[in-house]
């Protein structure tokens, strides 16, 4: 397996009733996340959210109908012990560049790296999300209505 690039993205998504998407990782029962991805070699942040929209839910995206918005905010966060190991040796941290897009919640949720998903309100969302990041990112930029 190749080394991660220690800059991602976190994408919010939320529906036509302004509820939030969270999702259960399959390797931690209490986290619970937005859509989140490494960014790849020789990949833009904007190609990485719509890239990991599309892998981690099954959902596309099409930037003329269904745009992803770019928040033009980054966090800096310290990235988990037990997950260095998946990055180039002496990575403490991780650059996250955020993102945020309304999509229909009728549409099927495919998932492949959590077991489980829930379109909670966006105070139920703030409160379960693990990451401070995810929580900062609703917060600051999803609106409470449209």
């Amino acid at each position: 397996m190749a080394l991660k690039r220690p800059e991602s993205v976190l994408v919010v998504l939320f529906d036509q009733h302004h509820r939030i998407l969270i999702m259960q990782r399959d390797d931690d029962p209490e986290f619970w996340q937005s859509v989140t991805g490494t960014i790849e070699q020789h990949e833009r942040p904007i190609e990485a959210a719509y890239r990991e929209v599309r892998e981690e839910t099954g959902i596309s995206l099409d930037p003329v109908s269904s745009a992803i918005t770019d928040c033009h905010h980054t966090n800096r966060f310290e990235i988990r012990s037990r997950w260095r190991h998946r990055y180039p040796p002496g990575t403490q941290y991780n650059t996250e560049h955020v993102f945020f897009a309304q999509v229909d919640s009728r549409h099927p949720i495919h998932l492949t790296e959590h077991t489980q998903y829930e379109w909670v309100a966006r105070d139920e969302a703030i409160a379960r999300l693990w990451s401070p990041s995810n929580r900062d990112a609703i917060t600051q930029f999803v609106p409470e209505r449209i």
